[in-house]
C-alpha cells in the first residue's frame, strides 16, 4: 500500500487544493511561487499537477487539484503520477478534515494497487507518511480487504479453480481463529446441495460448497453468500468469444463475500459470521445441465433449467437455502448475476435488492458518504409471473428478457424465508477501463458501504 509511519530524510509535501481555494493559496506565497504557478497556468483544476521548486532548485512542494467531495479519486491519481520518493500531506487549504482526510489516504492506497503475479517489472518506490488523525489500522484493513477482491478476480481461471477459492477461506479462517468445512463433489448430493451439483458436475474440478464460520456464537448472525463460478463457458447454451472472455470474474461475488469476511474478522466485529460460497465450473461436459432438465433445490422447490448460462442463481439457491435455515438477523449475498443490471446501471453502480427498507436505508446512505455507491431497483412480485414453469416450481429463464435483473433477484428470493432480512446485490466486479484508482481489471463494489453499515448497525453505541 506504500504507507509508513516514520519517515527517514524529509518528504516532500503534498498539498490538495481546490479552484476556490487556489487564491488564496496563491496570495500566500512568495513572488518566485507565484510567478512560477501562472507560468504553467496552474489553475487548481481537477488533477492538475505543480510541482513546486525550492530555493536550491529542488522539488519543495506537490500541488494538486481535486474536484470538491472527490478526494478519494483524486488522491488516487498521484501514486502512478509523482516521482519516486516519499511524501506527506500538507492540507494547507484545509480540506481534508474527518472522513474527508479518510477518504483521500485510502484513495492513495487504491492509486497504489498493482496486479503483477505474472509481471516481471520494476516498480518505483513512493511512499506517504500516514496522516495523523486517521485509523491507520481501520484503512490498512479496508484496503487489504479491497486488494484481496481484486487479487481473486484477476488471478486466471487456470490458477482459481474451486479448489483453490476454498484455499483462501481456510487461510482467512485460520488467520483469524475461525472454522471452515467444505463439501466436495458427490458429497454434495448426499448432503442436500443438488443444485450447486448438478451446474458444476460437467468440469474436471470438483464442485464443491465452502462453509466458514467466526465470531461469539451468542451475537447477532450475519451471513454472507457469494457466487463462485470460477470459469463460465454458459453451458451447452455456450457464450461467444467476446461473451466468455472476462469469465474468471464470474466468482467476483465470493470474492466480494471473502473480501468482506476478511474486513469483519480483521476488526473484530461483534457479529457471528457466516460466509457461503457455492464454487463450481460452468463447464461442457458429459454430465453437462441440458435445456428443459428439471432439478430440485435444499429447499424442495424444482427448477427448470431454461437457458444453461443462467446458473449463477441455480448455485446461489442452495447456499441461499441452507443460510435461511438458522434464521439469521441478516444474509447479504454477492454475484455477477444478469447483464440486465448492467444495461440499467452502467458498470460501475451495482444493483442493490433488499426486503428491509432500514437496511436499504442505511446501505445508500453509506454508499454515498463513501463514494462507494449502490442503487436500489424494486424486487417487483409483479413480475413473478414470468418465472412459472410448466413443468417445475420456477424456470432460470424468465418468459421476457425484459426487467432481467429484477427476475433474478424474484427467482433468489423464494430461497429465503420471508421473515429474515436480505439484500442481494448484481454487481460487474471489474474496471472495463484504466482509471486513477480504478486500474482495468478486478474491482471491490460497495465493499467499503457494507462494511462501514456492519459496523455502523452491530456495534454498540
Amino acid at each position: 500500500m506504500h504507507f509508513i509511519n516514520t519517515p527517514q530524510g524529509n518528504p516532500t509535501p503534498i498539498t490538495p487544493v481546490t479552484k476556490s481555494a487556489l487564491k488564496s493559496f496563491i496570495a500566500s506565497k512568495d513572488h518566485k511561487v507565484q510567478s512560477w504557478l501562472k507560468s504553467i497556468d496552474f489553475s487548481a483544476k481537477a488533477g492538475q499537477l505543480a510541482m513546486i521548486p525550492g530555493d536550491d532548485g529542488k522539488l519543495s512542494r506537490i500541488l494538486f487539484g481535486i474536484a470538491p467531495h472527490e478526494y478519494i479519486w483524486g488522491m488516487a491519481e498521484l501514486p502512478k503520477t509523482l516521482p519516486a520518493g516519499t511524501y506527506f500531506l500538507d492540507d494547507i487549504a484545509g480540506l481534508l478534515q474527518g472522513k474527508n482526510l479518510d477518504l483521500a489516504t485510502i484513495g492513495w492506497g487504491l492509486g497504489n494497487y498493482i496486479f503483477d503475479q505474472y509481471k516481471t517489472h520494476n516498480c518505483q518506490h513512493i511512499e506517504l507518511v500516514f496522516p495523523p488523525g486517521v485509523n491507520k489500522l481501520a484503512i490498512e484493513n479496508i484496503l487489504d480487504a479491497i486488494y484481496l477482491v481484486r487479487d481473486l478476480i484477476n488471478t486466471p481461471a487456470k490458477d482459481l479453480g474451486p479448489e483453490e477459492l476454498a484455499g483462501n477461506a481456510a487461510d482467512l479462517a485460520k488467520n483469524f481463529n475461525g472454522d471452515c468445512s467444505t463439501i466436495v463433489g458427490e458429497e454434495l448430493l448426499s448432503q442436500g446441495f443438488p443444485a450447486i451439483y448438478a451446474v458444476g458436475a460437467s468440469s474436471h474440478r470438483d464442485p464443491l460448497l465452502i462453509d466458514l464460520t467466526w465470531g461469539d456464537i451468542d451475537a447477532p448472525k450475519l451471513t454472507l453468500i457469494g457466487k463462485g463460478v470460477c470459469f463460465d463457458t454458459g453451458g451447452l447454451n455456450l457464450k461467444t468469444a467476446h461473451n466468455m472472455k472476462l469469465m474468471k470474474k464470474d466468482m467476483g461475488g465470493a470474492a466480494h463475500a471473502l473480501g468482506l469476511s476478511m474486513a469483519i474478522m480483521k476488526s473484530n466485529l461483534p457479529v457471528r459470521l457466516r460466509t457461503l460460497i457455492p464454487a463450481v465450473d460452468n463447464a461442457v461436459g458429459p454430465r453437462s445441465l441440458k435445456p428443459l432438465d428439471v432439478i430440485k433445490a435444499r429447499n424442495g422447490i424444482t427448477i427448470e433449467i431454461g437457458h444453461t448460462d443462467a446458473e449463477g442463481r441455480v448455485i446461489l439457491a442452495d447456499a441461499l437455502a441452507l443460510a435461511s435455515e438458522e434464521d439469521p438477523d441478516l444474509i447479504c449475498d454477492f454475484a455477477t448475476l444478469t447483464g440486465a443490471a448492467r444495461i440499467a446501471l452502467g458498470t460501475d453502480i451495482p444493483a442493490l435488492f433488499t426486503n428491509s427498507e432500514e437496511w436499504a436505508k442505511l446501505l445508500l446512505d453509506e454508499g454515498e458518504a463513501a463514494s462507494d455507491r449502490l442503487w436500489r431497483l424494486p424486487l417487483w412480485h409483479g413480475y413473478n409471473e414470468l418465472l412459472m414453469s410448466p413443468n417445475a416450481d420456477i424456470t432460470n429463464e424468465p418468459k421476457s428478457p425484459y426487467g432481467g435483473a429484477i427476475t433474478a433477484s424474484l427467482f433468489l428470493e423464494r430461497f429465503i424465508k420471508k421473515q429474515i432480512p436480505w439484500c442481494h446485490v448484481d454487481l460487474m466486479g471489474w474496471n472495463s477501463t484504466q482509471r486513477p484508482g480504478r486500474p482495468e481489471g478486478g474491482e471491490a463494489m460497495g465493499l467499503r458501504t457494507f462494511f462501514n453499515a456492519f459496523e455502523n448497525y452491530f456495534t454498540p453505541k
